[in-house]
C-alpha cells in the first residue's frame, strides 16, 4: 500500500469558495453575513470534485490513500475572530469527512484548528476532539503561525502550546506543522512563508526540551523539511554548541519529513541525510506546484517517481516510506486499516 501523508482539498466545489468571500464580507457587514446552512453542496458535486481530479491523479501515479485535510492555504487563521475561524474550520473539515465517506478506501481525515492569532489554544480543543471521535480523523494540521507571515505566537516549544499537546498526546495523534496563507508582502505564500516555517518549526523543537515533556509527541514537517535536510550539518553544531544531544536522540524520536520535495535530487538529499524511518511519502498533488517540469515531462508533484527511482532506499526502505512509517506516526490510520483487514 502506498500511503500519501499530505494531501488537501484544493478542488473543493466553488460554492466553498463563494460562502467564504461572503463570510469574509460579513467581519465588516454584519448583515452580508451567511449562514452555515446557506452553503449548498451535494454529494455529487463531492465525487466530481475528487474523481475527476485527486483520485484520478491517485490512480494514475499509483498511490492508494490519503490523509486529507481542507486546502492549507484557505485556512487563514488571520482573517476575522475565534467565532470566524471555528464556523470555517467546521466547514471545510466536514467536507473532508464527507470525501472520506464517499471515498473510504482511499481518503482518511486530518483536521484544520480553528486557530486565531492571539486566542488561547484551548479553544482548538472541542473542534480537535470532534474530528477524532465523530469523524474519525487521524491527526490535525497545527499552524505555528496564525497572524499569516508576521509570527505573533509563542514558539511551538512554549506552554502556550501545550494545552494542544496534551490532546494529541491523549488521542495519539500527530500534527502535521502546517502554515496558511501569508499576508506579509516579504514572503511568498508558497515559496517563502511555507519553507520558512518548516525551518523554523524545527529550530523551534531543537532549541527546546520540548520532547522531554512530551517523548510520544509527534511532528511531521512537511516539504521534506525546508532547508533542514540541506543544513543538516549546521543543525547538527548548533545542537552541540546548545549542549543538546545528538539529533538522532534529542529530535528524531518525534520529529518525522515528507517528500514534497519536487525534484530528484531534493528526494536523493532528503534520503542521504535523513534516517529513513522519519520519512513519510507524500505529494501535496494538486497544490503548491502543478507544472509540468520541462526537463522531465512529467509533474514536479509526482513525488512516487522520485521515491522509486532514488538509489538510496533499499526495497525494506521504500516499504517504511510508502507505508510502514505512516502506520507508526499515524496509529489511528493503523488501526483503521487494521479494521478493514489491510
Amino acid at each position: 500500500m502506498i500511503i500519501d501523508c499530505h494531501g488537501h482539498y484544493t478542488t473543493a466545489p466553488k460554492a466553498l469558495e463563494d460562502w467564504r468571500n461572503r463570510q469574509i464580507a460579513g467581519i465588516q457587514d454584519p448583515a452580508a453575513k451567511p449562514a452555515v446552512s446557506q452553503l449548498k453542496i451535494s454529494d455529487d458535486e463531492l465525487r466530481e470534485s475528487i474523481e475527476s481530479n485527486q483520485l484520478r491523479l491517485m490512480k494514475e501515479r499509483g498511490s492508494d490513500l490519503t490523509i486529507f485535510s481542507p486546502r492549507a492555504s484557505f485556512m487563514a487563521h488571520h482573517i476575522g475572530d475565534f467565532e470566524v475561524s471555528s464556523t470555517w474550520a467546521a466547514i471545510c473539515n466536514e467536507l473532508c469527512f464527507r470525501v472520506s465517506q464517499l471515498f473510504p478506501e482511499h481518503f482518511i481525515g486530518a483536521a484544520m484548528l480553528p486557530q486565531s492569532p492571539g486566542v488561547d489554544p484551548r479553544t482548538c480543543i472541542p473542534e480537535l476532539e470532534r474530528c477524532v471521535r465523530d469523524y474519525g480523523f487521524v491527526a490535525i494540521n497545527l499552524n505555528p503561525d496564525p497572524s499569516g507571515g508576521h509570527w505573533t505566537s509563542p514558539p511551538l516549544s512554549d506552554r502556550h502550546w501545550y494545552p494542544l499537546y496534551e490532546k494529541m498526546v491523549e488521542h495519539d495523534i500527530p500534527a502535521m506543522v502546517h502554515v496558511s496563507t501569508s499576508c506579509n508582502a516579504c514572503f511568498h505564500t508558497t515559496g517563502a512563508h511555507y519553507l520558512n516555517a518548516d525551518t523554523t518549526a524545527f529550530m523551534q523543537c531543537l532549541t527546546s526540551d520540548l520532547f522531554k515533556e512530551f517523548p510520544t509527541l509527534r511532528f511531521v514537517i512537511p516539504h521534506g523539511g525546508g532547508a533542514v535536510p540541506y543544513h543538516w550539518g549546521r543543525f547538527r553544531g548548533l545542537a552541540q554548541e546548545l549542549k543538546k544531544p545528538l539529533l538522532k536522540d534529542h529530535l528524531l524520536n518525534n520529529i518525522f519529513f515528507d517528500t514534497c520535495v519536487y525534484h530528484q535530487p531534493g528526494i536523493d538529499l532528503l534520503t542521504r541525510v535523513i534516517p529513513v524511518d522519519n520519512i513519510l511519502f507524500a505529494s501535496e498533488m494538486i497544490g503548491a506546484v502543478r507544472g509540468i517540469d520541462p526537463e522531465t515531462g512529467f509533474n514536479y508533484d509526482d513525488t512516487r517517481r522520485y521515491v522509486d527511482a532514488t538509489p538510496m532506499l533499499d526495497d525494506d526502505a521504500r516499504h517504511k516510506v510508502f507505508e510502514g512509517n505512516a502506520r507508526r506516526v499515524y496509529p489511528r490510520l493503523d488501526a483503521a486499516l487494521k479494521a478493514k483487514g489491510l
